[in-house]
């Protein structure tokens, strides 16, 4: 494979996931390790994406450096953001990760909506706290600088003493089978947490995630009580989860 078709694919999987890691995308291109470092060293220098450790992250993947116009298929996201709108109401308690589809729903919330979130993630609670009758309660806990979510003990305690109305679940990998899978073990454990906190877990991702499988899982599809795509809910790509006995949004 030539090196502009390995970086057209870098990019892409960038676009959809956000994050990708170094080893994933040399077995999917069996070419070596090393090989696709210096990709990624040459992308990152060229400004079309963030090296990091064991991967890279798209630009798009830190709220607090990119424009609108950036933000990877952002009129399908709003759809998605759109549906999921339709279901907070004034009350209740909402549990929201963080990512580019839900700082859109947040951009949608009325202004005078009266209720309580809860957030791991800095930029969602930057964003929360411009509304002035929105509680927004940032879960604490050690920052992660490449995702800029909360993890560790102190924010699995605080979310124990919780049983909210509903999980917003930012999601990078869903299979029928499989699950909810992740690769980052400290995000798994904060999203087995935020499932146990909640009494309702809400699914929103674009359709181009679904189908597909990382390393570690998070939960059986089960787990799960509404899958919110871009799609029609009776798009033929959806209709295994929806045999499955998920409601589609």
């Amino acid at each position: 494979m030539l090196k502009e078709e390995r970086h057209q694919h870098i990019l892409s999987e960038l676009n959809i996931r956000n994050r990708i890691l170094l080893t994933d995308i040399a077995q999917k291109l069996q070419v070596s390790e090393d090989t696709i470092r210096r990709d990624l060293k040459e992308l990152h220098e060229e400004g079309k994406l963030k090296k990091v450790h064991g991967g890279a992250v798209a630009k798009s993947f830190n709220p607090f450096s990119f424009r609108e116009e950036e933000i990877y298929d952002r009129a399908n996201k709003l759809l998605i953001a759109e549906k999921a709108c339709r279901l907070i109401k004034d009350g209740q308690a909402i549990l929201i990760t963080g990512g580019t589809t839900n700082l859109e729903l947040i951009s949608l919330l009325p202004k005078n909506l009266r209720c309580t979130f809860f957030t791991p993630s800095l930029p969602v609670a930057m964003q929360l706290a411009q509304f002035p009758t929105i509680e927004t309660i940032l879960i604490g806990g050690k920052l992660s600088p490449d995702a800029m979510v909360t993890t560790g003990g102190e924010a699995f305690n605080l979310l124990n003493r919780l049983k909210v109305d509903l999980c917003f679940l930012g999601t990078g990998h869903l299979d029928v089978n499989f699950g909810l899978s992740e690769f980052d073990w400290e995000i798994v454990e904060l999203k087995q947490a935020l499932i146990r906190s909640s009494r309702k877990i809400i699914s929103l991702t674009l359709s181009a995630k679904i189908n597909s499988i990382q390393r570690y899982k998070v939960c059986d599809l089960s787990a799960i009580h509404m899958l919110i795509t871009e799609l029609d809910p009776f798009d033929e790509k959806l209709t295994p989860f929806r045999m499955s006995g998920l409601d589609i949004l």
